[in-house]
């Protein structure tokens, strides 16, 4: 008989002391709505840990009611008595904690829903299966354009306007606020309000098709000096290429097509259905957050899109040569 060894009571508490770690360290991630770092997600976090101690305070009067009944006072109660019990404790008490609750997060929707003062900088941001097109306004009056990227600047509000191009998607910085959804058809609008700098997550929060789950989103806060200086730099048209190998990839991204869906401002480039790769290189990730944007990365998103993000519209070009891949991503890795 085989004898199965019990663990000790103190390896015991040690996993458990494990466990609540892992779990507690989850609520300071950068896709944590407890980890606030922005107006909205300030309240928002406020009002569950309002909402989390009214829960606990119903469910410590519950507790103390049977414990008295079944341990303290195990014996036939009076009749009235026991009414005073069940009608207090069971419906007056959360009654009363529930209303409390209820007002105190009435009060913040104003707040919440509020809309930002004139002048307050304006995003547009389209849902697409499954990536983020995001424009910002230039003093030129044509938009920078980038994918699944947004750079905003500390202590300013931030209007987003939001828009789908196909089903309900949902908008949602965990760390900076709330969620809207984007609906096709209609146009939505979420203001943010950072607070802090940082780099943080965001995600679609609505169902959306077989690759929801790789839909997300990086947030990079910053400085307003350090905010400008790049939104000056992603303005710029493509670096001119300096060495032949860039030519030759310049080159082969033309002659395989690549800009009809694709635009790389400063060529010939100008499609309008996919992701505007002008400053490719210099996003931290690629496929919506799904991997760290570098050449072998590059490489093998061109050749195996679709086995890597399920139902992608983007053709795998598996009909190009090895060295005509790495010609490629060499190509995009230096646009910057």
């Amino acid at each position: 008989m085989k004898v199965i060894e019990m663990p000790a009571e103190g390896d015991a508490v040690k996993a458990k002391l494990i466990c609540a770690g892992v779990l507690i360290s989850g609520c300071s991630s950068s896709q944590s709505a407890l980890n606030p770092a922005g107006a909205g997600a300030e309240l928002i976090a406020r009002l569950f840990w309002w909402m989390a101690g009214g829960a606990t305070v119903i469910w410590l009067v519950m507790i103390a009611l049977s414990i008295y009944a079944l341990h303290l006072n195990p014996v036939a109660h009076h009749r009235q008595k026991s009414a005073l019990f069940i009608i207090g404790g069971g419906a007056i008490a959360p009654t009363i904690i529930l209303t409390i609750l209820l007002i105190y997060g009435l009060n913040l929707l104003p707040a919440l829903l509020a809309r930002p003062p004139a002048g307050t900088l304006q995003i547009e941001v389209e849902g697409y299966q499954w990536w983020w097109r995001v424009r910002y306004p230039t003093q030129s009056g044509k938009p920078v354009e980038l994918a699944n990227e947004i750079r905003l600047p500390r202590g300013e509000p931030v209007e987003f306007i939001l828009t789908s191009n196909d089903v309900v998607h949902s908008f949602w910085i965990p760390s900076l606020g709330g969620k809207v959804d984007m609906i096709p058809g209609r146009t939505t609008r979420l203001t943010l309000h950072p607070t802090k700098t940082g780099h943080f997550r965001g995600a679609c929060a609505e169902y959306c098709g077989a690759s929801h789950a790789y839909m997300n989103f990086t947030v990079d806060v910053v400085e307003k000096e350090e905010f400008d200086e790049w939104l000056a730099q992603q303005s710029t048209d493509r670096i001119t290429p300096q060495t032949e190998s860039v030519e030759r990839g310049e080159a082969l991204f033309l002659q395989t097509g690549c800009g009809a869906c694709h635009t790389i401002r400063g060529t010939e480039a100008d499609g309008k259905i996919g992701p505007d790769l002008t400053h490719i290189g210099s996003r931290s990730s690629l496929g919506a957050d799904m991997f760290p944007t570098n050449r072998g990365n590059l490489q093998k998103w061109i050749a195996h899109v679709s086995a890597l993000k399920p139902g992608v519209k983007m053709p795998a070009f598996r009909a190009l040569k090895d060295d005509e891949y790495q010609t490629l991503s060499n190509y995009l890795e230096q646009l910057k």
